[in-house]
């Protein structure tokens, strides 16, 4: 017979190899998998007190907020999705046909600058916008044609994303119908002492719906107030453009400025001096106090981060896991912060064997 410890270690060893085996098989529909989790957090207590109301009634109450996630959260960012690469290929055509100049507008743009404006540009090694403009303009048409190229890549990897799609769904139902069991499970497995793992999944709660409610549901608000602010203004491509806000404002400081502000310059110096103006009041005023105004609410007393981790959080989180860094990046550092915040307030107690 073999002594302890040397079982402990062979155990050990054969459940670290098993687990990173599963999590190797799980690995090309690791999005399906977060985004169930995510899901499941943030529509967990709507799931709760539907149980409540139905008389416990876990898959009747788990299937109804399964059909209330689509329709409020999933479906809509399908069809956005959608009319956003059909928007991208029309803008690609164009840009491509030469019907839409993005390097003569930036001209024009320098023109319809004052001549005192101009002259201190050319002081400063400025004046030249010939190079800035060769950058704009391709920057324009490499990015419109990746939005039209992914039509192509959305044909072409459909039955890769039904899969993915249904597989979201389908842990997502029981994610929300076995969520407590689930939980109490996983946390008999952390060895950590009984207070450390509660309030450890309490930090991790709280920082996934902080991060869903106060960046995810924030950026889209803004992007949709954006976008029907440049409709009503008369703006060419609101949709792209209300997207491309709604990203950006994941970005702290500056966030979806970088857009309404160049269009709003650009409008003031072609001479559509009240509608540059409404744009720039709507900017400040509306787009921006979005922000400020929805994102204390939501959160709450959640988890903040401060605005320079934010930033580097989302760069990285895009670098390393696509469009899924916008969420995984701002939470990893949540619970980073979180962790050492746990383990310097009192110290962990682990039990190891």
């Amino acid at each position: 017979m073999l002594p302890p410890s040397i079982e402990q270690k062979t155990f050990l060893i054969l459940l670290v190899g098993v687990t990173l085996a599963f999590g190797w098989l799980l690995l090309p529909y690791y999005g399906a998998l977060f985004w169930a989790v995510v899901l499941a957090v943030v529509f967990g207590p709507v799931q709760r007190r539907l149980m409540l109301r139905m008389g416990g009634r876990g898959n009747m109450s788990a299937l109804l907020t399964l059909v209330i996630c689509l329709l409020v959260a999933v479906l809509p960012v399908i069809v956005i999705t959608g009319m956003l690469v059909q928007e991208g290929s029309s803008i690609y055509e164009r840009l491509e046909s030469g019907e839409l100049d993005i390097g003569m507008s930036v001209a024009r743009m320098k023109d319809m600058l004052p001549p005192s404006l101009q002259r201190l540009l050319d002081s400063v090694g400025m004046g030249n916008f010939d190079d800035l403009r060769e950058r704009i303009a391709s920057a324009a048409l490499a990015a419109s044609q990746f939005l039209a190229t992914k039509a192509f890549d959305i044909g072409q990897g459909t039955f890769h994303f039904v899969v993915g799609f249904f597989v979201m769904l389908y842990l997502l139902f029981f994610f929300l119908r076995d969520g407590p069991e689930l939980t109490r499970k996983l946390r008999m497995a952390i060895p950590l002492g009984a207070t450390e793992k509660r309030r450890l999944q309490i930090k991790f709660t709280r920082v996934v719906r902080a991060t869903v409610k106060g960046n995810i549901v924030v950026a889209i608000i803004q992007g949709a107030v954006g976008g029907l602010i440049f409709l009503l203004l008369g703006i060419p491509s609101p949709l792209l453009w209300g997207v491309l806000m709604a990203f950006l404002s994941l970005l702290p400081a500056v966030g979806s400025s970088i857009v309404w502000a160049p269009i709003a310059a650009y409008l003031l110096l072609s001479g559509s001096i009240w509608r540059g103006l409404a744009l720039v009041l709507c900017g400040i005023f509306v787009i921006g106090l979005v922000d400020n105004v929805l994102r204390p609410l939501l959160i709450g007393k959640d988890t903040k981060m401060p605005d320079y981790l934010v930033l580097i959080s989302t760069l990285g989180g895009l670098t390393v896991f696509g469009l899924n860094g916008f969420v995984i990046g701002p939470l990893i550092a949540a619970l980073f912060i979180a962790t050492w915040d746990l383990y310097t307030s009192d110290k962990v107690t682990i039990n190891l064997p």
